[in-house]
């Protein structure tokens, strides 16, 4: 038997538009059906990892795994999960009350807790060996109590705060230098991820301050209306971060900027406790008293997904997992809860049928994005009643501000009532 030589014969595709007179009509169509595909397929819970006996107050990552997680709880135990498994792998007794904060070393060999207990503890990340006991590497007795704790990216060095940001060597048990600017307490504290010797803080006097860590010295500080709970760096663009603040937004900047921020971000209904950045830096997470999470880009002033269920109560933590694929929140009634951060993404292996498909989808959606029909269904998001009824009340509210300004405005002198930007409207001052 002879072997036939099989010549594939390209087709040439004629571009001609006139020839293809209804191919915008039935792409419109394509995209359509794509956006509410979507919308039926978005399934964005996954599972609750249910042990802790009180509520989750803290979570950090570890560096170097992707399935291991570490969550703190009011009663001061701290939980080690595997997310595979969606087990917890380890339980330890840390502190007397709560556990204020947590992180991991960047190695990813232990990781440090602060408590109410005014101790710092170090604690190895494996587990003990048989008839080993369960002690803590090293433990810090401070003088106040720690509210924040955050870990250098490079080196053994790291931060806590309370009164004041101490930055501490691992080696030693007194602080290398305190920080301070003002005289309030200190919420959170974070080293920025690229440019390491950068630190943020924010106080209860509604204050945002930056520290560099080679001059042992404050750079600037800004002040905004309402107090601001955490900030996150940007782990892409080494200048910019998001802060969670009371007053329902959250307020990304530009550091060398501060006089306006470069978006704010408007869409819950209550104080923002927790927010955290995807790692490509073009998306960010934020937990709210609102009892939701949502997702945003960091380009735009309102959110793209909105997480609620009916058990979730107000959402004190949340973390997005290094393969930009998961979110993990923690809330008031003792879950955790690991959420897609793609609503509608299949899981598991994908055919390249399917993912060729999946990509045409997608750049159908990209084009026909603004056309109204397609606009609305993507947009709709069904939302709990408290939830509904207090957007609809702070729009009313909005409008009436609005309407204030405007007759003021008619009635004053031109120029007396002057034109403030959104972005301006919440900053109270920059200290330099």
């Amino acid at each position: 038997v002879s072997d036939v030589c099989v010549t594939l014969i390209a087709v040439p595709r004629n571009y001609d538009p006139a020839l293809h007179p209804f191919e915008v009509p039935r792409e419109y169509v394509r995209a359509l059906n794509a956006t509410k595909l979507e919308r039926v397929f978005a399934k964005p819970f996954l599972s609750s990892l249910d042990g802790h006996r009180d509520g989750v107050n803290c979570m950090a990552k570890h560096p170097k795994s992707l399935s291991t997680v570490l969550s703190g709880a009011c009663d001061g135990e701290v939980k080690i999960w595997n997310l595979t498994k969606r087990q917890c792998i380890r339980t330890i007794q840390a502190h007397e009350g709560f556990v204020r904060g947590m992180c991991a070393r960047f190695c990813g060999t232990s990781f440090f807790t602060v408590g109410d207990d005014k101790t710092v503890k170090q604690w190895k990340m494996e587990s003990p060996e048989y008839g080993e006991e369960e002690e803590p590497i090293h433990t810090i007795l401070g003088k106040t109590v720690y509210t924040g704790i955050d870990h250098h990216w490079k080196e053994a060095v790291f931060a806590t705060c309370g009164q004041q940001v101490d930055i501490w060597d691992e080696q030693r048990t007194s602080p290398m230098c305190s920080l301070t600017w003002g005289f309030d307490s200190i919420s959170s504290v974070k080293f920025n991820p690229i440019e390491t010797y950068l630190l943020g803080s924010c106080a209860s006097d509604r204050n945002i301050v930056l520290y560099d860590m080679r001059k042992s010295t404050p750079l600037k500080k800004v002040i905004l209306n309402m107090r601001t709970n955490t900030l996150c760096w940007n782990p892409m663009e080494a200048f910019v971060f998001t802060a969670a603040n009371e007053d329902y937004n959250l307020y990304t900047f530009d550091m060398r900027f501060l006089e306006s921020p470069a978006m704010v971000h408007m869409d819950h209904v209550s104080a923002v406790l927790d927010v955290d950045y995807s790692p490509t830096g073009k998306e960010f997470v934020s937990a709210s008293f609102d009892k939701s999470i949502r997702i945003f880009p960091v380009d735009k002033g309102h959110s793209r997904e909105v997480y609620h269920t009916k058990r979730m109560q107000h959402v004190i933590t949340v973390k997005w997992t290094s393969d930009n694929r998961y979110i993990l929140c923690g809330s008031d009634e003792m879950n955790i809860r690991l959420w897609k951060a793609n609503a509608s993404e299949k899981l598991g292996v994908l055919a390249p049928r399917e993912k060729a498909a999946l990509n045409y989808n997608q750049k159908l959606k990209e084009k026909f994005q603004y056309h109204p029909q397609i606009r609305r269904i993507a947009k709709h998001r069904h939302l709990p009643k408290s939830i509904y009824c207090q957007i609809k009340e702070q729009r009313i509210m909005r409008e009436a501000r609005r309407r204030k300004e405007l007759n003021r405005r008619k009635h004053s002198k031109p120029g007396s009532v002057p034109f403030v930007s959104e972005r301006k409207k919440h900053i109270v001052a920059v200290v330099k």
